[in-house]
C-alpha cells in the first residue's frame, strides 16, 4: 500500500486557562504581604483603582462575605453550636477597640516601634575592631574576616584563598584572626564547634590535657558515650561530670545572642474566638486585607474629554475591566479563605477545645469535598497562612495530618496528637525505668493508638529526643547530681 497524504478535520473541546484565571489562582496562594505587594503595583498601573478609606471596609472583608455567601457563615458544630462567620457588629467593634489608641490623626503606631533598638552582632564586632590597635594592614584584614562573620558567630572562609587575594602570608591572617578570637562574646571567630569551646575554655583557664580530649571526641560526647570518654580523657567518673558540667555552660553558637535583624511577627489572617452564643466566631482580619476601589468620577470626566474609538479610550476600558477584576478576585479570595477556615474549625472543634490530643486527623480532599471545592484550591488557600486561635496562633496547614489507626476500632489518630503523646510518655518515665521504643509502642496501644515501632522511632527523633540507650545514660548522671545533657545534632552541635 503507497503512503499518501491527506488533510483531515477534526473538532474537540478542551480547557485552556485565561491569563486572568491563571493570576486568580496566584493571588490565592499569596501571603497577605506579598499581596499587598501586589495591589501596590496596580495601584501604580491603573489610573483608575485608589485605595479606600477605612471608613468604607476592605474589599472582600469578613462581614459582607457571611452575607453574600449563607454557606460562608456556616456550618453547624456538632458539639457547641453554630459556627459564625464575622459579623458587621463584630468588626465594626473590633474595630473600634484597635482605634481607641489613636492619635488625633487617626494613625496608630506600629508595637515594633516600641522595640528597643539592640545591637547586632557585627556592629558589635565592628566597635571593638575600631578600638583595638591594628595596623593599617591588620585592620584591612580585620575588616574582611569580620565581614564573612556569620550570625551564630562562625567564620566560614579559607585563610588561604584570603591571603592569596590580598598578595599576603596566610601566618599574617592567622595573627590577625587569633586577636578576633579574643573579642566579646566569647568563641567568635571559631570555624569548627571544637575550636568554638576550645577558646572558651583556654579563657577560662581550662583546657587541660583531659579537657582537650575532652573536645575532640564531640562525637562521643553526642553519642553520650561515657564509658570510652573516661578512657580518652583519662579520668575517673566524678572528674567526668565535672568536666561535663563545665561544656554545658559553654556556648556552642556565641553569635545568636545578638538580634541579626528586625523582629519578624506573624499577622494571622483569620480570627477564631469563642461566640457568646456558643460555638465560634470566625472572621478574616482587616488589616490583611487590601483597600481598593475604583474612581468612577474621574472615569466618567475621562472618558467625556476622550473621543470614542480612540486608543486613549480603549486604554481607559482596559484600565476599567483590569479593576473589575482585582476587585472581584480580591473579593472571591476572601471568601474562599473564610470559607476554609470556617471548615478547618469545624472539623477540628475538639483540638480548639481541649488541646493537641483531640487534633483530628484531616486531609486537604476532606475540607474539599465538604466546601466544594478543587483540592489544589484548598492547598493554595492553606499555603502561608495563618489562624489566630484561643491556643495560639497556627498555620492553616498546621491542621492536616495523616490519620493513624486505633487499635480498638475507633475514630484513627492524627499523627501530630501521637507525637504529643509520644513527647508526654516520655516526660514521665522514671530514671529505673526508660522505655524503648518497643515499649512505647505498647503504651500506645493502650491508649488505643496502633503504630509501628519504626513510627515512633521517626517520630521520636524527627522531635530531637534521644534514645532509650542515651535518655538512662543521662538519667543516671541525673541521680548522681547533675543536669542531664541537652539533645543535640549528629555532629555534636547544639541544635
Amino acid at each position: 500500500m503507497q503512503p499518501t497524504a491527506s488533510l483531515l478535520q477534526r473538532q474537540q473541546q478542551s480547557m485552556v486557562a485565561s491569563p486572568q484565571l491563571i493570576e486568580s489562582i496566584r493571588l490565592l496562594q499569596l501571603a497577605h504581604a506579598e499581596l499587598h505587594q501586589y495591589v501596590e503595583r496596580e495601584l501604580e498601573k491603573n489610573p483608575l483603582l485608589e485605595t479606600a478609606s477605612d471608613d468604607e471596609g476592605p474589599v472582600g472583608d469578613a462581614s459582607s462575605n457571611s452575607e453574600r455567601d449563607p454557606q460562608v457563615g456556616a456550618g453547624n458544630n456538632n458539639v457547641d453550636g453554630p459556627i459564625r462567620a464575622g459579623s458587621p457588629d463584630r468588626v465594626g467593634q473590633r474595630k473600634s477597640q484597635r482605634n481607641t489608641t489613636n492619635d488625633a490623626t487617626g494613625s496608630r503606631p506600629a508595637p515594633e516601634e516600641f522595640v528597643a533598638l539592640t545591637e547586632t552582632l557585627h556592629d558589635h564586632v565592628a566597635r571593638q575592631i575600631a578600638l583595638t590597635a591594628f595596623t593599617p594592614q591588620e585592620r584591612l584584614i580585620a575588616g574582611l574576616l569580620a565581614a564573612d562573620l556569620e550570625d551564630t558567630g562562625y567564620l566560614r572562609v579559607d585563610l588561604s584563598d584570603l591571603a592569596g587575594s590580598l598578595n599576603i602570608r596566610e601566618a599574617d591572617v592567622e595573627r590577625v584572626l587569633g586577636t578576633l578570637q579574643q573579642f566579646d562574646p566569647p568563641g567568635i571567630f571559631a570555624r569548627t564547634l571544637s575550636e568554638c569551646l576550645e577558646i572558651q575554655l583556654r579563657q577560662r583557664d581550662r583546657f587541660d590535657p583531659a579537657m582537650a580530649a575532652l573536645v575532640a571526641n564531640l562525637d562521643k560526647l553526642a553519642r553520650r558515650d561515657f564509658q570510652t570518654l573516661k578512657q580518652r580523657c583519662g579520668v575517673d567518673e566524678d572528674d567526668l561530670l565535672e568536666m561535663l558540667h563545665e561544656i554545658r555552660a559553654l556556648d556552642p553558637k556565641p553569635g545568636n545572642r545578638f538580634q541579626s535583624g528586625e523582629p519578624q511577627s506573624i499577622i494571622p489572617d483569620v480570627w477564631v474566638m469563642p461566640s457568646p452564643g456558643g460555638g465560634w466566631h470566625i472572621e478574616l482580619d482587616p488589616e490583611t486585607l487590601p483597600k481598593v476601589l475604583i474612581n468612577q468620577t474621574y472615569f466618567a470626566e475621562v472618558s467625556r474629554l476622550t473621543a470614542k474609538g480612540s486608543k486613549d479610550q480603549a486604554f481607559l476600558n482596559e484600565c476599567l475591566e483590569s479593576a473589575n477584576w482585582l476587585i472581584r478576585s480580591l473579593d472571591q479570595r476572601a471568601k474562599t479563605i473564610l470559607k476554609v477556615a470556617a471548615e478547618i474549625v469545624r472539623q477540628q472543634d475538639g483540638f480548639l477545645e481541649h488541646g493537641v490530643d483531640h487534633l483530628r486527623p484531616l486531609t486537604l480532599k476532606t475540607v474539599a469535598d465538604a466546601i466544594k471545592l478543587h483540592e489544589s484550591t484548598v492547598s493554595r488557600v492553606t499555603s502561608n497562612k495563618y489562624m489566630l486561635t484561643p491556643r495560639g496562633v497556627f498555620e492553616l496547614k498546621y491542621f492536616f495530618t495523616v490519620p493513624i489507626a486505633s487499635s480498638q476500632g475507633g475514630d484513627a489518630h492524627s499523627a501530630e496528637a501521637v507525637r504529643h503523646r509520644i513527647k508526654a510518655i516520655i516526660a514521665l518515665e522514671s530514671p529505673k525505668d526508660v522505655l524503648s521504643d518497643e515499649d512505647i509502642v505498647l503504651r500506645l496501644k493502650e491508649t488505643g493508638v496502633d503504630v509501628a515501632r519504626r513510627t515512633v522511632t521517626k517520630y521520636r527523633e524527627a522531635m530531637n529526643i534521644p534514645s532509650s540507650v542515651q535518655r538512662r545514660r543521662e538519667k543516671r548522671l541525673s541521680l548522681n547530681g547533675d543536669k542531664p545533657l541537652p539533645p543535640r545534632t549528629h555532629d555534636g552541635s547544639a541544635p
